[in-house]
This record gives C-alpha cells, sequence and structure tokens, in this order.
C-alpha cells in the first residue's frame, strides 16, 4: 500500500513537470475519445459535412464557368449565352454563400455544445477529487485545463474536424476538372507538389516544438499569477514586488520567446507556399500558353487552369493550418484526459448506508493517517463524543487537531482504524449526506464574489431570506448588513476583500448556523477577530452549540473551558482528556499551556 502510494506520487510529480510538453502530431486513441463527444450530435455532423462537400463543389465550379463563358460564348460572340452562363455563374457564388453560412454556423455550434459537454464534465470531475489532489496540483494549471486546453480542443471541434473534408474535397474537385480540361497542364501544374510536400513537413516538425513550449510557459505564467496574486499581502509586506517581476518577466519572456519562434515559422511558411503556388501559375502560363499559341489548347481552358492553381494551394495552406490546430488539441486532449483518467482517491460506497436522522455522536477507533507515505501525522487515535456534546482539541501547531476535522469531514481517508458517524463507518455514507450534517468555520475565511445572502446561503434555494436573515440576527451582524447600501444583496467582492476580516469571520457563523447542522465543527475560528468581534462570537456559539455535537479547535484556552470534554493532543497522540478543571489539576500538557497563555494575557 505504502509503495504503491509512494509510486503514485512520484508519477504524478513527474506528470505535474512533464505534462505540458507531451502529445503526439496525431493519436488515434486520443482521436478516438474526441469523437465521442460528437455523439449527442451525429446528425448535426452529418448534415454539416453534406453542406462542407456543398460548399467544395461549388466552389471548384466557378473557374469551370468561366472557361465555358470564354470559350462558348465569348470567343463565338454570343452575349445571349454569356448572359446567361453569367446568371448561371451569379446564382452559384449567392447559393455557395447561404450554404457555407449554414456549414460556419452549425460547425461553430457543434464545437460551442461539445466542448460545454467537455468542460462540465471535467470540472465535476475536479471538484469530486479529493483534498490530497488539490494539495498537489497548483490552482493555476487547474484553470488552464478548464480554460485554455478547452479552447484548443473548441477551434479542432469546430474548425478542425468538419473543415478537414472542406479542404479534401476542394482538392479532389479541383483535380477532377483539371484532369478533364488537360491532363498534361496538370501534371505541369503538380510538378510543384514534392518541394510544397517538403516545406509542409519541415515545417510542421518545427512549428509542433514551438506549440508545445507556448502551451508549457502558458500554464506555467497561469500558475504563478494565480499563486503570487492570491498572495499579494505577502508579496508586498516583504517588499518583493521587485524580485516577482523578475520572477514574472523572465517566464513572459519565455513565453513570448516560443510565440515569436512560431510566429517566424509561419511567416517562412506561408510566403514559401505562395511562392511554390506563383510558381506553378508560371509553368501553366509558359506550358499553357505555347499550346494555346499552337491552337491545342483554348484561351479559356488556360485561364479555367490559372484559377485553379491558384485555387489549388489554398486548402493545402488551410491543411497545414488544421494540422497545428489538430497536433495543438492532440497535446491538450492528453492533459486534459489524463485528468479525467485520475481515479478520485475518495469515492461513494457501492451500497452507501443511509444516514438517517443524524444524531451527532462520533467515535474513533484506532485511527492512524499520514498525508505521505508512512510519515504519520495521527497515531493510534481512539475517543467518542455523544451527542450534543461540546468537545475541544488542544495541542500545539502540528500536533493533528485539523488532521481531526478533515478526517471527520472525510476531506481524506484513514489508512488504519475506522470512523464511526451514529455507528456507522463514514466510508459507508455518501459525502453529500455526511457533509450536509456538519457546519464547519475554519480560521482561513473564503468568500465568494456575490451577495451577502448568496454568501450565506451558499444559493442554497431551500435556505429562505427570513432563515439568512434570522442566523445573522443570531450572530449579530445584522445590524452592520442592514447599514449597507444593498442590505443582504451587498456584493462582497472577491474573497470578501470590502469587509473586515472580524466581519467576514461573523459571516461564516451565519452561514454554518443557516444551514442548522447536527455536527458543528470550529477550527480556530476565533482567532482572526478582534476582542470586540471575539465577544460577538462567544455569545453566538453558545446559541450555535445548543442541541449540536459541537468540536472546537483552538489555541486560546479561554474559549473552550466551558466544553464538556478537553482532548489535548501532542505529536498526533491523544496524551489528556478530562474537563477543564480535571486538566489543571492534573498538571500536565494542558496546565503548562493554560498557565503560560494566562501569564502572556497577564503581561499583556
Amino acid at each position: 500500500m505504502a509503495d504503491e502510494e509512494v509510486k503514485e506520487n512520484t508519477q504524478e510529480s513527474e506528470d505535474s513537470n512533464q505534462e505540458e510538453v507531451l502529445g503526439k502530431a496525431y493519436d488515434a486513441r486520443l482521436m478516438k475519445r474526441l469523437i465521442r463527444y460528437l455523439k449527442p450530435y451525429y446528425g448535426w455532423v452529418i448534415l454539416a459535412i453534406f453542406l462542407t462537400v456543398g460548399v467544395a463543389l461549388l466552389s471548384t465550379i466557378r473557374p469551370y464557368l468561366t472557361k465555358v463563358a470564354i470559350d462558348n460564348y465569348i470567343i463565338n460572340k454570343d452575349p445571349l449565352g454569356l448572359r446567361n452562363i453569367v446568371l448561371i455563374l451569379l446564382s452559384t457564388l449567392v447559393f455557395q454563400g447561404l450554404v457555407q453560412y449554414g456549414m460556419t454556423y452549425l460547425t461553430q455550434w457543434i464545437g460551442q455544445k461539445t466542448i460545454f459537454d467537455l468542460r462540465m464534465e471535467l470540472f465535476e470531475h475536479v471538484q469530486n477529487q479529493s483534498m490530497s489532489f488539490f494539495d498537489k496540483n497548483p490552482v493555476g494549471r487547474l484553470v488552464t485545463r478548464l480554460t485554455n486546453d478547452i479552447e484548443v480542443l473548441n477551434e479542432m471541434f469546430s474548425s478542425g474536424i468538419v473543415m478537414v473534408f472542406a479542404d479534401v474535397f476542394i482538392i479532389a474537385g479541383i483535380l477532377s476538372f483539371m484532369f478533364s480540361l488537360s491532363w498534361q497542364l496538370t501534371l505541369i501544374a503538380l510538378s510543384v507538389v514534392i518541394p510544397l510536400i517538403y516545406a509542409t513537413v519541415i515545417f510542421r516538425r518545427k512549428v509542433r516544438t514551438a506549440f508545445r513550449d507556448v502551451r508549457y510557459y502558458l500554464a506555467k505564467m497561469n500558475a504563478f499569477l494565480q499563486e503570487h496574486i492570491s498572495g499579494i499581502l505577502v508579496v508586498k509586506i516583504f517588499n518583493k514586488e521587485k524580485k516577482t517581476l523578475e520572477d514574472f518577466k523572465q517566464i513572459n519572456f519565455d513565453h513570448t520567446k516560443a510565440n515569436k519562434k512560431s510566429v517566424l515559422y509561419y511567416s517562412i511558411f506561408f510566403p514559401v507556399v505562395e511562392l511554390i503556388g506563383a510558381i506553378s501559375g508560371g509553368l501553366i502560363i509558359w506550358y499553357g500558353g505555347g499550346e494555346a499559341v499552337k491552337g491545342a489548347l483554348t484561351i479559356g481552358i488556360l485561364i479555367s487552369f490559372i484559377q485553379y492553381s491558384e485555387m489549388f494551394f489554398r486548402p493545402i495552406r488551410d491543411l497545414s493550418e488544421k494540422y497545428n490546430i489538430m497536433q495543438t488539441a492532440m497535446a491538450s486532449s492528453e492533459r486534459i484526459f489524463r485528468l479525467l483518467d485520475r481515479n478520485v482517491d475518495i469515492g461513494d460506497a457501492v451500497n452507501p448506508k443511509e444516514l438517517m436522522n443524524c444524531r451527532g455522536n462520533i467515535e474513533f477507533k484506532d485511527v492512524w493517517f499520514a498525508y505521505r507515505k508512512d510519515n504519520y501525522v495521527l497515531k493510534n487515535i481512539s475517543f467518542s463524543i455523544k451527542q450534543g456534546e461540546k468537545v475541544a482539541f488542544v495541542g500545539a501547531t502540528g500536533a493533528g487537531k485539523s488532521t481531526i476535522m478533515n478526517l471527520i469531514c472525510r476531506f481524506y481517508d484513514t489508512q488504519k482504524g475506522e470512523i464511526l458517524l451514529d455507528g456507522i463507518n463514514v466510508k459507508d455514507i455518501r459525502q453529500s449526506d455526511l457533509r450536509k450534517n456538519i457546519g464547519l468555520v475554519v480560521q482561513d475565511i473564503f468568500l465568494f464574489s456575490d451577495s451577502i445572502s448568496n454568501n450565506i446561503s451558499l444559493n442554497n434555494r431551500s435556505i429562505s431570506d427570513e432563515t439568512i436573515a434570522d442566523a445573522s440576527r443570531i450572530i449579530g451582524i445584522d445590524d452592520f448588513i442592514n447599514q449597507l447600501p444593498l442590505k443582504y444583496g451587498q456584493n462582497v467582492k472577491e474573497r470578501g476583500v470590502t469587509l473586515s476580516q472580524g466581519q467576514r469571520q461573523l459571516i461564516t457563523f451565519a452561514r454554518a448556523l443557516a444551514y442548522d447542522p447536527k455536527i458543528l465543527i470550529l477550527d480556530e475560528a476565533t482567532s482572526s477577530v478582534d476582542t470586540h468581534s471575539e465577544i460577538l462570537i462567544q455569545k453566538a456559539i453558545d446559541k450555535l452549540m445548543q442541541g449540536r455535537t459541537s468540536i472546537i479547535i483552538a489555541h486560546r484556552l479561554s474559549t473552550i473551558q466551558k466544553c464538556d470534554k478537553i482532548i489535548v493532543m501532542h505529536k498526533g497522540e491523544i496524551r489528556e482528556t478530562g474537563t477543564h478543571q480535571q486538566l489543571l489539576e492534573i498538571g500536565g500538557i494542558y496546565s503548562k499551556l493554560y498557565q503560560l497563555q494566562y501569564k502572556e494575557s497577564f503581561v499583556q
């Protein structure tokens, strides 16, 4: 078990470093998986292909109509016939425009619908991952998967797969008309195809590497920006703006350099294609013009061949562009599917047990837990909490207090032992059923960029405005909220930057109260507030804990003296258990912690 975990961690570390530069030019396995996302829209895809074929045929018939107009009507001075052929040509152009409109709209619609489905599946999968997954994967990289990589696939679905058919049919149609008019002149025109293929192969090889570098540095940039903007307070307080700017400058420079390299390859390739096309046109004029002078070739055929020659190289350039879209899509899809294929570490049981009328009895039986390998942060933990009891966990930083909270909420699973809720192993309970009975308030406050009302209810429609107002009144923040311009509709901006630390903390208390949980967990919930706010919270906590099983993790021992039981943790083990008075009489770790804090308070 431990060896497998080490192997997984090592592999995950390697993947995180290398995933940006992986990807084949074309991978049939990945393409097969991508095509499956088109399955709900197969009928529309087939229609789009038919429209694409129609556009290809209509576009290739125009030079032939030009040849007919010249040879049959202009040379024979037939104005009536010329007028008719011009009307036919005009009708063809109009009809082609309408068909092309339908094709373009339909392909873009298919692309958007497919990407919507894929992005929803990916986001749902990311949400279902355990907390250990987020411990190992930078947020910036995950954002890149859900945005940039998905958008690359959008380009492939909307402009790549279906439009390839258009280019192929246009080339096939052009060659058919050219061979039907003059096979000798067709071979002359195709004599430049070999150098064109050679130039295309070199271009694809070079641009593939450049695009991989661009994707790598883009993900690196996103991760850097997310981390340093989120931690802007630390950057400013330690005057790290200049160093951070220098680090970002290097990443930005590498990203720009990779983009400039791809631009360089494009700037060389397309003029080369134009030059080869011009050479082909020159050969057609040289050979075809000579044949026309001899009378072996008509002027109409020569002019139509010149038009076909110009049209022939356009889809070839487009196919090169589609190749680039395809190869970047392969790299992006490989990263996306690697993420989708990652098993959810913590899943629901196959046949979960129903948690009916949760009472809040909690029991730990010989629990051992390690975040990594065999470095156990909890060792042989056993305790029980009865319904309605108020239990506090205390101890030095790193003693394992918050880990207890993580295991109760099943953010992580134990390596040994079991955790029971009302006699049922938490692994046998649906995670949604488990967590809807737990109210959690942590030190690291998080508010969404939304209204105060929605931050309390989290858009849960079963929580009424009256419930939100009642929770706010009990917590003691209703007066503050009602003084705001939009009251409960006031937007708190990202992470609640418009509010003070204490106000944000009080809103999280109102959130927990509004959900009316059977189990309440307070993890250092009062450590970030001032004295006035702490007094308000202490009053609210007393009301909040009534009739609930309550677990309090705190450094301030003054906040837990009324608890029914205090469990003292030290280096991942339970060292002492008892009431406040009992632990003071023992004269152990708790007594020393209390005396230390009392002296600090007295000095202050």
